[in-house]
């Protein structure tokens, strides 16, 4: 028995804020692969790599080098790290003529490589008021030039290897790009733009939240052998899984702002106790970024302050809030294998990047599970683990994916900061479950005896 039902208006219009174009996604699985031919291989590393300088165009230098919080990172440094990443994992090891661009690139722009060498601390990443914002383009276009010579000379396939790796490693810091400016902006009492509003588009109503029942059984789960996949997605293995049952679509502000006015952040009794701890000590009573304004709520958005879409997905709350409001509903989180099984054969099409939009939308009108992919990132009740059998990756890129297998929580879909060609349904995000500036949100799971 639901304890909410929506009482939202409709939307309504779009534009593209950034111009970037997605090709049609047609199977979730499948991601986008640096090619066996050269000219593929060179157009998907420039293509990733002119994603970035377009969503840092509209940035100042001051936007690109402050850190709004130890969590964030600035875009400057964003941008370097992407590169030195290249650098460090694929071009010193294999193209001997490349010369490093600056010896204390990195120091400055290593992020957590232990077997790399030290690094500036995490905390302190703002204070790199130099290399300017066009030194960090210099190197970009240094390390670039280097790394098509070495595309063209067809590299070995450990190398082809790890050049795909550090493009979907770039898509990543695509999206933190995103997410920091939006926490970095909602510091600044001006609450700037980072891009101009796209219209609203017009869209129906959600209809009442509904749940689709799966059987259950022995799935098999994660990434196959073939194709790209992070390490943390593989091997495939087996489990089982009780039957279950799935909400159609995402949980939306408007039953948000019923859990709010139920007293669903007063309430101990629906939070964990390290969640509730965190509530109390950071004085949470709203998901991030929300504010009162003459009894309506606003959020910031990429695009600026904006009142609250109580059609719209709920954006920005943490693992804990996300537990808290489904024990409030009488319902729980799905495990990350109940969403992936789900996900296998759901629609992979959703509201990612290229749409421009930069906010979750609306879930569509139609029958069956919807908003699976993009919008929000889906926090799952599985803690980041290692899956049977899993090995890391050889050498450094091991301390990618195995290192963070502790005190994490999966989510699971893409959001609408995701590059469309980055996810899949395999794919394995994870964040402390306190963290709460990504573009996370909520789907309800729950078992056969609550039909």
């Amino acid at each position: 028995m639901e304890r909410f039902k929506l009482k939202a208006a409709p939307q309504c219009g779009r534009i593209s804020l950034l111009g970037l174009t997605a090709e049609r996604v047609t199977n979730a699985g499948s991601p986008c692969r640096v090619s066996p031919d050269l000219s593929a291989r060179l157009t998907n590393f420039r293509a990733v790599r002119a994603a970035s300088r377009k969503l840092a165009a509209p940035l100042s230098d001051a936007d690109a080098t402050v850190q709004s919080m130890p969590d964030a990172s600035p875009a400057k440094w964003h941008l370097a790290h992407t590169t030195w990443f290249f650098e460090a994992m694929v071009l010193q090891p294999f193209l001997p003529s490349y010369r490093v661009f600056d010896p204390d690139f990195g120091f400055l722009f290593n992020s957590y490589y232990e077997t790399l060498g030290a690094r500036q601390p995490r905390p302190r990443r703002g204070m790199l008021t130099r290399p300017t914002l066009e030194a960090v383009y210099a190197y970009r276009d240094h390390v670039d030039a280097a790394m098509e010579s070495l595309i063209e000379q067809n590299p070995p396939e450990r190398a082809a290897a790890l050049i795909e790796l550090g493009q979907h490693h770039e898509q990543q810091h695509q999206e933190l790009l995103l997410t920091d400016i939006l926490h970095l902006f909602a510091q600044n009492p001006l609450r700037p733009a980072y891009g101009p509003a796209a219209p609203d588009e017009c869209a129906p109503t959600p209809a009442e939240l509904g749940f689709v029942g799966f059987a259950g059984g022995i799935i098999d789960i994660g990434a196959s052998p073939h194709g790209f996949a992070f390490d943390c997605e593989r091997p495939r293995h087996r489990l089982l899984v009780e039957p279950y049952r799935l909400a159609d679509r995402l949980v939306t502000n408007a039953e948000w702002f019923e859990f709010i006015a139920d007293g669903g952040y007063r309430q101990p009794l629906l939070w964990l106790s390290e969640g509730w701890a965190k509530c109390c000590e950071q004085g949470w009573t709203a998901p991030l970024y929300w504010e009162e304004r003459d009894g309506e709520f606003w959020t910031q958005s990429l695009s600026g302050p904006r009142k609250v879409d109580p059609a719209a997905p709920v954006v920005h709350v943490s693992f804990f809030e996300a537990d808290a409001f489904a024990r409030w509903a009488e319902r729980r989180l799905p495990t990350e294998a109940e969403w992936e099984n789900a996900a296998q054969h759901a629609d992979p099409r959703g509201n990612f990047v290229e749409s421009g939009r930069l906010r979750p939308t609306p879930a569509p009108a139609s029958n069956g599970l919807r908003q699976m992919f993009g919008d929000v990132w889906e926090w799952t009740a599985s803690a980041f683990a290692p899956y049977p059998r899993f090995r890391p990756t050889e050498g450094a890129a091991g301390e990618y994916n195995g290192k963070f297998m502790c005190g994490q929580f999966v989510l699971r879909g893409g959001s609408c900061a995701t590059p469309q060609s980055h996810i899949r349904a395999t794919y394995r995000n994870f964040f402390p479950p306190e963290a709460r500036w990504q573009f996370s949100g909520v789907r309800l799971a729950g078992d056969e005896a609550d039909a």
